[in-house]
Formats: structure tokens, sequence, C-alpha cells
């Protein structure tokens, strides 16, 4: 979708003008065809007020307004595309098996609304490494996180709950004794929960306010001697979750404008 509030800002455009510039916008394909007639037809209005909104955004005349708008709404369905493709490259795995969507935008906009809070990001052996990775890109996108993993004393976690908003815990069989006694702590101090498990039925996903499944291909393989996508999958999802996030920083931007 094309975001006409830079091409219209400042223009002052009437109701009806900014509803013929959207069915413009709509029809790209069709509107030399259609011509100022066919377009004014079509919104129920004049060939004067086709005229007028071509003037309100400094175009000499219709032909001129299309040539010029076509490469914007072009380049507006390039990027819509390669954001389709983005999110269908994850639909080749079990991602979006054990997964929603809606789950993924709702994460997504929850980060949004954090505010001053911070999150605490929790995890223990190989667990650990997708949650540092995960921690490092919410910083470099200016939120608040404090990291913590088995080595830790319990203090890390227990002394900074009063500012905590989300706690994010990554357990690949979902019963580690550590990551549940967080997530039960958490939740009864009103802190929102996530956690990423294995797709089975566990504990830790039992527990917490949102879950995220990932297939673990060798569930009885403790030690993690054996191949298994088990955790480039976590990353993947995690990738998913900050691509959904950069939407909504979108959306931010949009409404303070």
């Amino acid at each position: 979708m094309v975001d006409l509030s830079k091409l219209t800002a400042g223009k002052n455009l009437t109701e009806v003008e900014d509803g013929v510039l959207r069915y413009i916008i709509d029809h790209m394909d069709s509107m030399l065809k259609m011509g100022v007639r066919g377009v004014a037809k079509e919104n129920f209005t004049s060939t004067s007020t086709i005229m007028r909104l071509t003037k309100k955004l400094g175009y000499s005349g219709f032909v001129d307004m299309y040539y010029k708008l076509l490469p914007l709404v072009n380049r507006a369905r390039d990027n819509e595309d390669a954001g389709m493709q983005f999110i269908n490259s994850f639909c080749s795995n079990s991602l979006l098996k054990y997964n929603s969507y809606e789950d993924i935008r709702e994460f997504a906009r929850r980060l949004g609304r954090l505010a001053n809070g911070y999150v605490f990001l929790y995890a223990t052996g190989f667990s650990a490494i997708p949650v540092e990775y995960l921690t490092k890109k919410l910083l470099v996108l200016g939120i608040k996180c404090i990291y913590s993993n088995g080595m830790d004393s319990i203090g890390v976690f227990e002394n900074n709950l009063e500012n905590m908003k989300m706690l994010i815990v990554v357990s690949r069989s979902g019963e580690t004794d550590w990551v549940a006694d967080r997530v039960k702590t958490a939740r009864e101090n009103g802190i929102f929960t996530v956690s990423f498990t294995n797709e089975a039925e566990n504990r830790v996903s039992s527990i917490t306010d949102m879950q995220f499944r990932i297939e673990d291909s060798n569930k009885l393989d403790d030690r993690n001697m054996m191949a298994n996508t088990f955790f480039p999958n976590v990353f993947m999802l995690m990738e998913l979750l900050i691509y959904e996030y950069h939407k909504v920083l979108q959306n931010m931007d949009k409404k303070e404008e």
C-alpha cells in the first residue's frame, strides 16, 4: 500500500480529493484508459475536481500526475511482494504450523507498548545462545533488556522485577526447573511471559501467557549431540518476530507525522 502522508502533506486536500487520489492509486493500471472523465464518473464528482487535485499535488495535468505517481506505486508493490516472500519463506518449514501469525503480531505490538519497562530474557545451556542473540537484536532496536542465564545469581532476576514488563524464556524441553520457577515468579508479579519450547505439551509453555512452539526432531537427545533443526528454527522465528516489530515501528512513525 502506498503511503500518501508525505505526498499529501500541506496540500489541504478535501475529503473528496483525498478519496479520488486513493482511487487513482488503487487503479493505476487503468488510469490512462479511463482518463479524467472516467475517474470523475467513478468517483461521482466533476472533471474540475480531478484537475484541481493535480494542481494541488504540483502536477501540470492528469497525464503528468499518472507518470509521476506510477513509479511510487510500483515501488510500493515491490516492497509488498518482498514482504510476502519473506513471510512465505517461513511456510516451508514447521514454524507456522505450530504458531499463530496473530500471536507473532501481538508479540510485536506488545514490544511497541513497553514504554520505559525492561524485557528480561532467560535461558540455560544451549538455549542461552538464541536468547543472547535476541537480547542484542532488541538492544539495537532501542528496547531495554536484561539477559541472564543459568550461571547468574537469582538476584539478577528478583532484583529487577519492579521494572520488568516482559519475561522471555527459551527452554528446548520446556521442563527446566530454573526456567519454570522464573516464569511462575514473573506471573505472580503481573509480568507478561513468553516462552519458546518444543512443540510437545510441556510445563513451561503451559504456564506462560504466550507460547511459541518449535518442532524438535530429537527430543531424547538431552545433550544436543545429534543434528537438530530446533535451534536454527528458534532463530528463524525470532527474525520473523523482529520483522513484525519493524512494521509496528513504521505504523508508530506514521501516527506521529
